[in-house]
């Protein structure tokens, strides 16, 4: 055979126990019930947070110069968020940001600028800070129920070392057609979401946000208006990627209360006197950045 050349070399690899990934096995209708707890479970948060920037150029002049800014978010259903990021030791601002659902309002001291603008705008500014927008924060932290009549498929996907389930949520658009809203992917190994992907028009991935490091709520909603079940948890690593506005930020909660009640104020923004108003997406000579 040596001669020949046809030596056959065979290897054995041994699996670790712990890297041996269980196949949890659940339904279509298993996944949505699971989904819907989990999204009506939470109401309301308050988290202290360290926020991790992926790309340094999307906040070119504001918080290049940090890897790690500890912040603070308020955030309550169905769209409505404060994001307050400080700088390192000194705990001083460098934005604080709001959201109704409708209107976004950026603070940032150190240009002593106050950006003004509606959620809607899609257009990516030229200046990358605009981009970073609360309500991308807060769809994040919070999921909408999906009602009995919503069209979903169902699909068991396989990677290398990890398997899915994920439900794919359509939505009607003109002429009776349907296009994708979201892509929900539960990790088989838990049953847990891992990834949420919501989608714009003509297919446009606008957010993909990745879910790790769950835990009970516990403690953490030992503050809490109304009871939860038992067995509802909530993520403490948060991956957010925009690719159309070109920014990633990490979101990792070290401090977390759950369905507290936060008073209207607490979500108030106001101008600063002597700042720079910024309506961010008018085209008006003087107003547009």
């Amino acid at each position: 055979m040596l001669a020949a050349g046809c030596v056959t070399i065979k290897t054995r690899h041994e699996v670790k126990k712990e890297e041996i990934h269980k196949q949890m096995e659940a339904s279509e209708g298993q996944l949505l019930a699971a989904y819907n707890e989990q999204a009506l479970a939470v109401r309301s948060l308050q988290a202290t947070v360290d926020l991790i920037p992926s790309t340094g150029s999307t906040y070119s002049g504001v918080i290049e110069e940090y890897h790690d800014v500890p912040g603070f978010i308020l955030a309550e259903r169905p769209a409505t968020v404060r994001v307050i990021g400080q700088a390192p030791v000194v705990a001083k601002n460098i934005f604080d940001m709001v959201s109704d659902g409708e209107t976004f309002r950026i603070y940032i001291p150190s240009k002593n600028t106050f950006l003004v603008g509606a959620t809607s705008l899609t257009r990516a500014s030229k200046k990358p800070i605009e981009n970073l927008r609360p309500q991308h924060i807060v769809e994040a932290l919070f999921w909408p129920e999906l009602a009995d009549s919503a069209s979903v498929l169902f699909e068991q996907f396989d990677a290398d070392s990890n398997r899915y389930y994920i439900l794919t949520v359509l939505r009607p658009v003109d002429g009776g057609k349907l296009e994708i809203a979201r892509k929900i992917w539960f990790d088989r190994a838990d049953l847990r979401v891992s990834r949420v992907q919501l989608y714009g028009a003509n297919g446009r991935l606008d957010s993909d946000i990745a879910y790790a490091d769950w835990q009970p709520l516990g403690a953490a909603a030992a503050a809490r208006a109304e009871p939860v079940a038992a067995q509802t948890q909530y993520p403490r690593d948060i991956h957010i990627w925009r690719p159309q506005d070109d920014y990633k930020l990490e979101i990792r909660i070290t401090k977390l209360s759950i369905n507290v009640a936060i008073s209207a104020d607490q979500f108030e923004l106001a101008q600063p006197a002597g700042a720079e108003l910024v309506r961010v997406g008018e085209d008006s000579a003087g107003t547009q950045p």
